[in-house]
């Protein structure tokens, strides 16, 4: 249960919030998360307080995941609130302190989301400030928190003009889905995985987010951002962390978010001869898209982590637009045995390593393959595996989608999933000399995996997708 909160939702007439956020906020409310809840929406659109209730009835009953009954809809939408943009400060200030005295309660909390293009964001935060909306608040940042580590320096100072760094929170969806925090139940809650976490069993771990999306309207955003900016800087490092961290003193923010940059700090800058940046064939006739651009749609890359636990293991990433599959794996890949007492065609090792994989999709699952012999006379070995998928629990109907968590977390306080200013300066600081001396993009065609050149990047292994073998499904 949380403080009665009221959001500020910039950009409420925009794709994520009728997708993702006003589907969101109605389940917290739903389920007493956020127990006493108002919204007030902003963005650059003149509607009428009525005009915005039934364009966000329309995007709840479009988009939500979950059976809603309408009278349930019907009662959250009307207490939603709009006010436009071009009302100023003063009429966003007004609108504000009206649906915070509807609240109950003294202990009233003012939460910012603010889901708007990077350029809009400051402009968002001077709003905030002038409409006298700071004291007493938190404020929701989306990606990407600057291009460069001069561009993430200098808007960190210009938000803690405004914001103390406790009040900011960087978001990252990838990190409120239910297995990505699995991972940190899997490695500090069981003998069985926390003692082999390091360089003496582990072979490399690869984080794999590719995408089956193009640009969609996206392309004055991607053209000046780039698979790398986009996804790896706010995303695929972050998860990096989580997978790497060490054991934090104590399952809260402050100790986990000290772990995860640690992590950061300790990554060894990443060099360009340790990337392939690719560029789907036809992405020069997008809409908006320079004839000539260099832009990467898709990044494949191998980076270090140099300390005690993770000297000299690799961790390779990747990611892209319009790629074979969409999908968010991260796979741990066990060292072998040194020597094999098996018969040379019995079968050992022809299917790799042993692995453990958490697939962060939205079905939650996770996969833990071996080696197993096969029945019958001989010694033939196969590769077996066990899975665990949370849809197949008791608990499914309990899973909170990544930016309901999210909200929730940032309405209560807790840090554990969002970036900090240090973690994120730290990050662009190692990746300088890449966007300094890019390498050039390579073409690849659409529904493929991407350049040739991947294959020798993660040489002598293999990429984990696409599976040889695909995810069970449940049988009844």
């Amino acid at each position: 249960m949380t403080s009665p909160t009221t959001v500020v939702l910039f950009g409420a007439t925009g794709d994520l919030a009728k997708r993702k956020l006003l589907p969101g906020l109605l389940h917290l409310a739903q389920s007493n998360l956020l127990d006493d809840l108002r919204v007030v929406g902003t963005s650059l659109d003149d509607l009428s307080v009525a005009a915005f209730q039934d364009l966000a009835f329309d995007a709840i009953r479009e988009f939500s995941t979950r059976d809603l009954p309408e009278p349930d809809l019907r009662a959250f939408v009307n207490k939603l609130d709009y006010v436009p943009l071009k009302a100023g400060p003063a009429g966003l200030g007004e609108s504000v302190r009206a649906a915070e005295a509807d609240l109950v309660g003294t202990d009233k909390r003012l939460l910012h989301y603010l889901s708007v293009p990077p350029k809009a964001a400051l402009a968002a935060v001077a709003t905030i400030a002038e409409a006298g909306l700071v004291k007493n608040s938190r404020i929701v940042m989306e990606k990407p928190f600057g291009t460069d580590f001069v561009s993430a320096v200098a808007l960190n100072a210009q938000l803690h003009e405004v914001f103390d760094e406790d009040q900011i929170f960087r978001i990252d969806h990838f990190l409120g889905k239910e297995a990505a925090q699995n991972i940190l139940a899997f490695r500090f809650a069981n003998g069985l995985f926390e003692p082999i976490w390091h360089r003496n069993y582990i072979d490399h771990i690869q984080i794999d987010v590719p995408e089956t999306l193009g640009l969609s309207t996206r392309a004055d955003f991607y053209e000046g951002t780039g698979a790398y900016r986009d996804m790896v800087v706010t995303h695929l490092f972050q998860i990096l962390a989580f997978t790497a961290m060490e054991p934090p003193t104590a399952l809260e923010p402050r100790a986990i978010s000290r772990e995860k940059d640690k992590v950061f700090r300790s990554m060894q800058p990443i060099q360009p001869q340790d990337v392939v940046r690719g560029q789907y064939i036809g992405y020069r006739e997008e809409p908006g898209v320079r004839g000539d651009s260099e832009t990467e749609t898709f990044i494949a890359l191998k980076c270090y982590i140099d300390n005690w636990r993770w000297a000299g293991v690799p961790f390779y990433l990747r990611t892209g637009k319009r790629m074979a599959e969409g999908a968010r794996i991260i796979s741990i890949a066990f060292r072998e045995p040194p020597q094999s007492m098996f018969p040379r065609d019995s079968g050992v090792g022809d299917n790799g390593p042993d692995h453990l994989t958490f697939d962060l999709a939205d079905k939650a699952r996770m996969s833990l393959s071996f080696y197993g012999k096969r029945p019958g006379p001989g010694f033939k070995l196969d590769k077996l595996s066990m899975q665990f998928a949370m849809q197949e629990t008791d608990w499914a109907g309990a899973v909170l989608e990544a930016y309901e968590r999210l909200i929730y977390d940032a309405a209560r306080g807790d840090r554990t999933l969002f970036t900090s200013a240090e973690g994120i300066e730290r990050l662009w600081s190692i990746s300088q000399t890449l966007l300094d001396h890019p390498p050039t993009p390579r073409p690849y065609d659409p529904g493929s995996w991407g350049p040739n050149q991947i294959h020798q990047l993660v040489a002598p292994f293999a990429w984990r997708l696409p599976f040889e073998r695909k995810w069970r499904e449940k049988r009844f």
